[in-house]
């Protein structure tokens, strides 16, 4: 069997791989802010119903006006058409299942008084696309939104398979939905791996993907990957750093660690060391296309 073709391993023949470039990310005001300081009586009409939806109801905390303002943009736009009930929660974000345009999305809503926003500062502080980033809570939240959509559409690019990133605006990304009728896929470490050895393969040659355009994971383990049809897909790409980041080294260790670690437990001889030599084989290329 060709290596990785069991989990649905991306054709780099496929893809237009990515060098290191520094693209530039723009953090300043949106449509959704104007919309915010500028409200009509559709927006509030619109407020109002999400308000009384019952799976927004106990979220409340989650949305202030420029967030609202931020759906309702997003709504215009036509990316998303109908929201469902929450995917996850957490203390960064809550992600909703919604019907966008003929597909099903996932809505991710970060939330501005972030409880981790000193960690979101660390990955943030040293990235160049973020120089002169700002010290205020809102700031830095939109930013990581921000970085996130590029983020995966790096990574889809380089050929790693990820949700498909779709639009995003001030505070909430838009993506695609990895799952089923029965629910979002289940993460690696919630599944009987039927061939870890496949998998493994899998997972070493996208964080290498990751790796030669520039691109280190921050947080890679076991529950920032799902399976989903055949394939592996990593998810959670917020927090990913260029190879650029004062701590990406670091990064990487930890991900190449984690991933031994896990793996080791499904019985291979594995380690963080040889792991991290092919991940880092070959250095990125700036000037490539």
């Amino acid at each position: 069997m060709e290596q990785g073709t069991e989990y649905g391993l991306v054709d780099l023949e496929e893809v237009d791989t990515p060098g290191d470039e520094w693209e530039e990310i723009d953090v300043s005001d949106t449509e959704a802010d104007r919309i915010a300081r500028k409200r009509d009586r559709e927006f509030n009409q619109f407020q109002e119903r999400i308000k009384d939806a019952d799976q927004f109801k106990v979220e409340q905390s989650v949305f202030d006006d420029a967030t609202f303002a931020a759906l309702y943009k997003l709504v215009q736009d036509g990316y998303v058409e109908a929201f469902g009930g929450p995917l996850s929660t957490g203390k960064e974000a809550n992600v909703y299942h919604a019907l966008g345009d003929d597909r099903e999305v996932a809505v991710k809503v970060y939330r501005i008084n972030a409880s981790n926003f000193r960690q979101m500062r660390d990955y943030l502080e040293g990235d160049p696309r973020f120089e002169g980033l700002g010290g205020k809570k809102k700031d830095v939240v939109l930013a990581w939104t921000k970085k996130e959509l590029a983020n995966l559409r790096r990574a889809k690019k380089a050929g790693v398979r990820v949700p498909e990133p779709i639009a995003s605006e001030r505070n909430v990304l838009v993506m695609e939905y990895i799952g089923n009728a029965e629910g979002r896929a289940k993460r690696l470490g919630e599944v009987q791996i039927e061939n870890p050895e496949t998998a493994y393969e899998v997972m070493r040659e996208y964080m290498r993907r990751l790796y030669s355009a520039g691109l280190i994971h921050g947080d890679l383990s076991e529950y920032n990957v799902v399976f989903d049809e055949g394939q592996l897909v990593l998810i959670d790409l917020g927090q990913a750093v260029t190879v650029h980041h004062p701590n990406s080294r670091d990064f990487l260790e930890r991900d190449c660690r984690n991933v031994a670690s896990f793996f080791s437990r499904q019985g291979l001889d594995v380690t963080e060391d040889d792991l991290l030599e092919f991940v880092t084989s070959p250095e990125p290329d700036p000037s490539r296309d």
